[in-house]
């Protein structure tokens, strides 16, 4: 945590009240919540067209759970606060990423997971040249091989997942009772393993890839 003496003074009066007992401290935590819980009903809001068939009550339901799990992180990453912005805004951060992640994981609750590619046509550039097209092609056709012949199966169902088909990483962790950073790992090395395979054939990858990653 930052020294005291470099806290703005709004930061300091909340890391000295979250570090109070007693009835100081339980104000503090109801003023957090209520931040947290405008934070997460404000993510809530901005993510609503996108998700048209969740009801107002249970948009409700997820800016709480959010906030909730917002104000166990906060209050258990409190030494973590260095005093580079306002600890309201640091606060803040943690309810826009929970909402977010929630929605996210609501967005495909009830839906499967695609593990085969759906998306290749993605990759895929349009209005090329024909000889553009055949060089693409050839890429794809690579790409294709790459994945089904070095990958692992569990390497190959995740980079499909995450990078082809746009699954959001998090969701893919609880599907598959799996980490974030887990997930990201076995994403790098299959991209890895995919450019040592197309490099030996003399061809790379992050043309294909180009801005479909998702993380």
């Amino acid at each position: 945590m930052a020294p005291a003496a470099s806290l703005d003074l709004e930061s300091r009066a909340w890391i000295d009240a979250l570090g109070d007992d007693g009835v100081v401290r339980d104000d503090a935590v109801a003023r957090l919540h209520a931040l947290l819980l405008r934070a997460a009903r404000f993510e809530v809001a901005r993510r609503r067209p996108a998700l048209p068939h969740l009801r107002g009550n249970e948009l409700d339901d997820i800016a709480l759970e959010a906030a909730d799990d917002a104000l166990v992180s906060v209050l258990a990453r409190l030494e973590d606060f260095e005093g580079r912005s306002r600890f309201s805004t640091w606060a803040y951060k943690f309810a826009l990423l929970e909402a977010a992640v929630k929605l996210r994981k609501r967005s495909w609750q009830g839906r499967e997971i695609p593990l085969e590619p759906e998306s290749w046509s993605l990759l895929a550039a349009r209005g090329s040249s024909p000889e553009h097209e055949a060089e693409q092609s050839e890429l794809l056709g690579s790409i294709r091989e790459g994945i089904e012949s070095v990958l692992t199966p569990h390497q190959r169902r995740v980079l499909v997942a995450i990078a082809l088909n746009g699954v959001p990483i998090d969701v893919l962790a609880e599907r598959l009772g799996s980490t974030r950073g887990a997930l990201y790992k076995t994403l790098h090395d299959g991209r890895q393993k995919l450019r040592a395979h197309l490099a030996s054939q003399g061809l790379a990858v992050d043309r294909a890839e180009g801005g479909n990653r998702h993380g």
